[in-house]
Parts: structure tokens; sequence; C-alpha cells
């Protein structure tokens, strides 16, 4: 059975397609993607966007813990490069759970992480 990341309570009122990922860090059982996450009106930190964003952007932690493998399918050291000067390595375009794993795609390249436990999404 596959699952979309919007049913993951943490990550309800998230928008990833559009969010940016700061940087990716592999630790022992860990895997942690720093995002500036989009929020959508119905996550409880949300706020207007300021007048230069097209979105309420928010620093935060995609973790996920209690990982037995991490299978990278693709990678890539593509950094981009925004019109104020902020690098960042692209979006995350899909997430999904697939039976035993989590798959994610974007610019940065692709992913399979397993773990049973659901992915957390930490506020600095």
């Amino acid at each position: 059975m596959t699952t979309n990341y919007d049913q993951f309570p943490d990550l309800a009122g998230v928008y990833l397609e559009d969010s940016y990922v700061l940087g990716i860090r592999e630790e022992p059982n860990t895997i942690l993607f720093a995002l500036e996450a989009v929020l959508t009106p119905q996550h409880p930190r949300y706020r207007p966007p300021q007048p230069d964003e097209q979105y309420c952007y928010a620093e935060a932690n995609l973790i996920f813990t209690e990982v037995s493998e991490v299978l990278w399918l693709e990678r890539s050291g593509r950094v981009f490069t925004d019109a104020t000067g902020e690098a960042d390595l692209g979006n995350i375009d899909t997430m999904n759970y697939n039976n035993d794993h989590y798959e994610l795609t974007g610019d940065w390249g692709q992913v399979h992480i397993f773990t049973p436990e659901p992915p957390r999404l930490v506020f600095p």
C-alpha cells in the first residue's frame, strides 16, 4: 500500500513540492532533510506570507528515525542559487510510504528510507 506524505500527522499543512531542501544529513539510524518548508493555512504555524514571499516559509527539519537502511538510487550534487544569493538543493518533488519504506525524489536525487517510524517535522 502506498501512502502520500500529506497523510502523516507532522506533514499535514506542509507543501513539500515548493519547500526548499537546504541540506541532507545522514547519521546512524537517522536521516535529516533541513528545509525551508512551505506551510499552508491549515498548519498551526502558518502566517501570511511576507511581501517578498509567495508562501509562508519556516525553517524545519524533516527527520526519519530508527532507519535500518538508506538506499540512494540517484544522488546529485547540484546546488541552486536564488535571487537573494541563498543556496538550496531543490525541492522534495515526491514523498510516499510504500509497504516498508519511504520513497523521496527531487533535484538532489532519489532515496528509499527504511524505517517503521513516521517522519517528524521539527522546528528549531
